[in-house]
């Protein structure tokens, strides 16, 4: 009685999850847009060959799968799976789980993989307190993170650590997940009945999505819930999100490669680039004055004496910035 009682607690879960948790993948081949590391000859598919699991760092964008990918990696080799958060989470919930560990490779033999999602955001004490752990063999650890992990992971960590990069997804790996949820009756939008989606509603979440899977998903299914007659199409998701997703992170790596960006793109004589940057920096919440720095720079190193105004041109546009701020300047 109490396993029928957990299994229909279990289903009735299923069916109220949201559409990107329900359309996880549930086998390396159900993953789309990685297959360099898990496609048949894949980086870490042939590693995991023979049930080997290393400790290892999943690094990449949000919504690309590494949570899920993690889930594979156990159980493709019979471990036991145990999931935390550095944001939640700290050093005596990993001693708990190393504790638990040991005692069922005690009992069962059965080895256990600690997921760690944002192990970035362990600060550096934190992370010295996991070399022994990792170091013992007790757990497998597989990190995620969305930063850089040779900035944001100790180096006496990240040397223990196998590094795998997974990448924001392409248009068509994207179309692939959003007709796949459109068109399956047991987990995606036709479980309640047949769906049409039109190429238009795929184009304008693709505008949207910004190569994040799960953003994606989140964004058919809300769409779905607005369409008329069950035919999901770009007015639909139009109302249901009329703003693009802008793929810029302040505090990240993006800081500094959009900049580099800019200046290059300036450098070229590209202006269409260089608006599109600007505009990305300024919708992502770059802070104005370092833009407007950087555009001193340029005047100052790249331009110089080929002509002198530009410079008083910088000056000028900083003087702006910091007399009167944004919107204004």
């Amino acid at each position: 009685m109490s396993d029928l009682f957990h299994a229909a607690a279990d289903e009735h879960r299923a069916r109220i999850a949201p559409l990107a948790d329900r359309m996880r993948p549930r086998s390396f081949a159900e993953i789309v847009g990685q297959q360099r590391l898990v496609g048949d000859d894949g980086r870490l598919a042939r590693q995991l060959t023979g049930g080997h699991v290393p400790n290892m760092v999943i690094v990449g964008p949000p919504g690309t799968g590494k949570a899920t990918l993690a889930r594979l990696v156990a159980e493709a080799a019979g471990m036991a799976l145990q999931e935390l958060s550095a944001v939640g989470g700290g050093l005596a919930d990993v001693r708990r789980v190393v504790d638990e560990a040991r005692t069922r490779l005690g009992s069962t033999g059965r080895q256990t993989v600690l997921f760690l999602d944002e192990i970035h955001r362990f600060n550096r004490a934190q992370q010295d307190a996991l070399l022994p752990t990792v170091e013992a063999g007790v757990i497998r650890l597989v990190g995620a993170t969305t930063e850089n992990p040779y900035v944001s992971i100790n180096k006496a960590l990240l040397s223990r650590l196998v590094t795998y990069e997974l990448e924001p997804l392409k248009r068509d790996a994207i179309t692939a997940l959003l007709q796949r949820a459109a068109g399956d009756t047991e987990r995606g939008l036709a479980a309640g009945g047949a769906v049409t989606l039109e190429q238009s509603a795929i184009d304008a979440i693709l505008e949207r999505a910004g190569g994040d899977a799960r953003g994606a998903l989140t964004l058919l299914e809300a769409a779905s819930l607005l369409a008329a007659d069950r035919i999901i199409d770009a007015a639909a998701v139009e109302a249901a999100s009329d703003r693009r997703r802008i793929d810029y992170d302040r505090a990240g790596n993006q800081h500094y490669d959009h900049a580099s960006a800019y200046i290059k793109s300036m450098r070229a004589s590209d202006p269409e680039t260089a608006l599109h940057l600007l505009a990305q920096m300024l919708v992502g919440g770059e802070d104005p004055m370092f833009i407007v720095r950087r555009l001193l720079t340029f005047a100052a190193e790249d331009i110089g004496p080929a002509k002198p105004n530009a410079l008083l041109l910088a000056g000028a546009a900083l003087e702006s910035v910091r007399s009167l701020g944004m919107p204004e300047c």
